[in-house]
Order: C-alpha cells, then structure tokens, then sequence
C-alpha cells in the first residue's frame, strides 16, 4: 500500500514536492527504538506535525504517549500501541517499524535529524502562510494597519515555532508544578525579574512573565525613574532584555537620566554641562566613562515614536523578543498611548489600550510595566495617598492589571515634612499575591531610587 504523506495542504508548484526530508524522518524514528534515552533529547524539539510522512506522525504520537506515560519505548510497546489504536497496518504494518529501526547504526546524531525535520516543517509552513498573505492583498477594502498586523502575526506565529496549544488535562502539569514549588521552596529559582528593591522582590517575587504592571502616580514623583532603574537592574545585573517605549521623552533624555543614575552623577549638572574634572573621586568624566561602559553591554533597546497606536507598539514588541529575545517591555505612559480604531470616548480608548497590553504581556511571555497617570482626585482628600479609583480614564486599567503600585512622597504633600526624599511604593494590588508598602530612598540629584538599608 502507498505510504500517505502529510495530511496538511499548502499551494505548492505542481513539479515540486514540499520541503521534505523523509530520510531524517526515519532517522529520528529509528533512533528512538535503538535507545532508550534518546526521546529525552528532542522532546521539546519536534511535536508529531512536524512529520511530512503521515505514517511517521502516527508513530511518532504514538511514542510520545508511551514516554509520557513513563512507559519504554522499543518494537514490541510502540507496536502493541499502534495496534490498540487501530493504526499498524495504516503506518505499514510491524515491517516497516522493523525498517526504521535498522534504519541507523547508532542514535547519537538524533538531535541533528530531529532539527532537520523541524527546518523542513517550518519551510512548509513559509509556503502556507506566504499564500495567505498573499490572499490578504486582495482584501481592498479593509484596513491596510489590520492586514499588515495579520500578515505579520502568522510570520510571528511561525517564528516563535511553537507548538499547536490544545486543551490539556491538569495532571500533564502537576508535576512541573511541583518542581516550580519545590525550586522555590530551595531558593533556586521561582523568581521573577528582579527589580533590584528587596523589599520590593520580597512581596512580588519578581516581576512575573505574563503579567500587566501598572506604576501610577501624579506627575514629578518619579514614576518615570523608577521604571528605568528597573530596567537598568534587569539589563545590567540579570543581562534580561528590556524593550522602553518613550512617549514622553525622548530617546536623548532618557539615556541622559540612565547615564546620571548608572554613573551618581548630579542630573543638572550633567545636563548644563557644569561637571568637574578634577580629581579621581569627585572626577565626573570618570564616573560617566564607567556607567558608559556598563550601560554599552546592556541590553536596552528604546524607542521614542510619538502617539503609537497599540498595534504598532506589539508589532514592535514581537519584532523585538523574535531579534533579541524581549524579556521586559516597559511603556511610559499609558495614557500617551492611541488605541486602533474609533471610540465613542477616551475611556474606551483607554480600556482597549490596557486589554491590549494585558494581551501583548500574556502572548510574548514577558512582563509589560506600565506607567499610568493618576487623575487629580487625590489632591481634593486630607490624605492624598492614591487609591486604585483614582487611575486616570478608565476602570479597565484596575481590572487588566495583575499589579498596581503607586508611588506617594509627604514631601511633595506637606512642606513642614520631616520625610524628606522618602516616597512610599505601595503595592495596591497584587493578583497573585499580598499587597503592602515599602519605602525607597529617592535621590533627586542623580533622578534615581535607592533602597534605604544601603544608605545606612
């Protein structure tokens, strides 16, 4: 009987066969039968669909079932396997299993097949989708931003070579569940991106991939510099990538404020150009030198475009993870943001830019820190330490987030106040986990937070 191929269709050139590599395909199988260990290797490789032969995607699930059932896999299990699921003779019987496993002499070059095979399928998949973006050009009368965002979408998608997400029962993830519990438990792992506040780290563990974090507060508090020091700590002591969308400042100001706070250097100073250099410890051109040299290795990439709609700043964030492995997305400030489309008010507006954001965090796997502004409401009350109803525009903001944190100062409030420099990080909401308050030590000088035990 003829050997079926892939059941998958995509236009192809009527002389040509798809990309295809069957003797790979028999390569990985065979390997598999010939040792025992070797399905530990290209597990998280290659999934069932990535076999042009339908025969070698039957047999291929059918091996994965047994390993994941911690059941060995050689002739006589994934035979027995095959039979039960009524696809033996489909496959071409017990011979043809026979075939594959004396197919190679040894399974030491398993990873090697296995990666060819995965090429082979990504090709396919370029001929697939470059049809249906070609199908997408015709489509005349709809918006050129949403087909182009659709077009790149499925690149994106193949890109990521991820493979196909189905409902799955609960206990393929117990155990990896577990383990996450147990590294935490033995302080080796479980973080998330540290901020570089300890106080900070101990309530949220991190900033957590996937999650939406909302840093608001009223203007001149140092919502801005407190998410570059963050990114600062990621980039220069975790080596994490950190995308900045600037709609505020531009790309010059920034990097001037990341250069004052990396180097101690006075802000003012820095920007009238009124610096000493005289001296090694009080020399300001060597403070600099430094932090030029430590930020030159960090990995912080800005972008300073004014008004981007919510589909250009995810058409970026995924160009971004897909070049340089995007681990944090930071935008200041939300409210700068455009939504796409047209909206009966700004609150709608707004609610979609969160939603939207609260997406791109879930799709990349990357925390998003958002900074918001906070409406005037704080300013009418005796006490104006910010509540969650005074973020500005929108409830959907509150809703979307998985962590809220304001940033309050008495300094700022109280001109007789004896907490000069000392400004509250309150964690008003936590989705995953407790709120609270912690103190940071704000340097205006250097436009930078410190935590306060270091100043003792």
């Amino acid at each position: 009987m003829p050997i079926k191929t892939s059941k998958k269709t995509f236009p192809i050139d009527p002389n040509k066969l798809p990309p295809q590599n069957i003797e790979a395909e028999q390569s990985v199988l065979g390997s598999l039968f010939i040792d025992k260990n070797a399905i530990d290797k290209i597990a998280d490789i290659i999934s069932p669909e990535d076999f042009y032969r339908k025969a070698h995607e039957i047999i291929f699930k059918s091996i994965l079932g047994l390993y994941k059932k911690k059941e060995p896999i050689d002739l006589l299990t994934v035979s027995s396997s095959l039979k039960e699921k009524k696809t033996l003779k489909e496959i071409g019987g017990l011979s043809y299993l026979t075939t594959l496993m004396n197919s190679v002499p040894t399974a030491s070059h398993i990873i090697h097949y296995a990666k060819i095979v995965r090429q082979k399928r990504v090709l396919r998949d370029l001929i697939g989708v470059s049809h249906e973006i070609q199908n997408l050009g015709w489509r005349e009368n709809e918006n050129i931003e949403e087909l182009l965002d659709e077009a790149e979408k499925k690149i994106f998608g193949i890109s990521q070579a991820s493979i196909s997400q189905e409902f799955q029962h609960i206990k393929d993830h117990l155990k990896e569940a577990f383990e996450r519990i147990d590294r935490r438990h033995k302080g080796d792992g479980g973080y998330g991106i540290p901020t570089g506040f300890a106080d900070l780290d101990n309530i949220l563990a991190g900033l957590q991939k996937s999650d939406l974090i909302v840093l608001a507060a009223r203007p001149s508090l140092g919502k801005t510099s407190l998410a570059l020091d963050i990114a600062r700590h990621a980039a220069t002591n975790e080596k994490i990538s950190v995308g900045i969308f600037s709609l505020e400042m531009s790309r010059e100001q920034l990097v001037e404020r990341m250069i004052a706070s990396e180097s101690g250097v006075d802000f003012w100073r820095l920007r009238t150009g009124r610096l000493s250099d005289e001296g090694k410890n009080d020399n300001d051109f060597i403070r600099i030198s430094q932090a030029l040299n430590r930020l030159s290795l960090a990995p912080i990439y800005i972008d300073d475009a004014p008004s981007p709609n919510v589909l250009q700043i995810r058409t970026m964030a995924r160009r971004l993870q897909a070049d340089k492995g995007l681990g944090l997305l930071i935008v200041d400030y939300l409210q700068l943001m455009q939504g796409h489309g047209r909206f009966e008010n700004r609150t709608q507006e707004v609610s979609e830019i969160s939603r939207a954001l609260k997406g791109l965090a879930k799709e990349l796997n990357i925390p998003v820190l958002a900074i918001s502004q906070l409406s005037r409401s704080p300013e009418t009350r005796t006490d104006q330490r910010p509540k969650l109803s005074d973020l500005r525009e929108s409830g959907a903001i509150e809703q979307d987030a998985d962590v809220v944190l304001f940033i309050y100062r008495e300094d700022k409030v109280k001109k007789d106040s004896e907490r000069k420099n000392i400004a509250e990080i309150e964690i008003a909401k936590h989705r995953n986990g407790p709120t609270g308050k912690i103190e940071l030590y704000f340097n205006e000088n250097s436009v930078s937070f410190k935590n306060l035990d270091k100043l003792h």
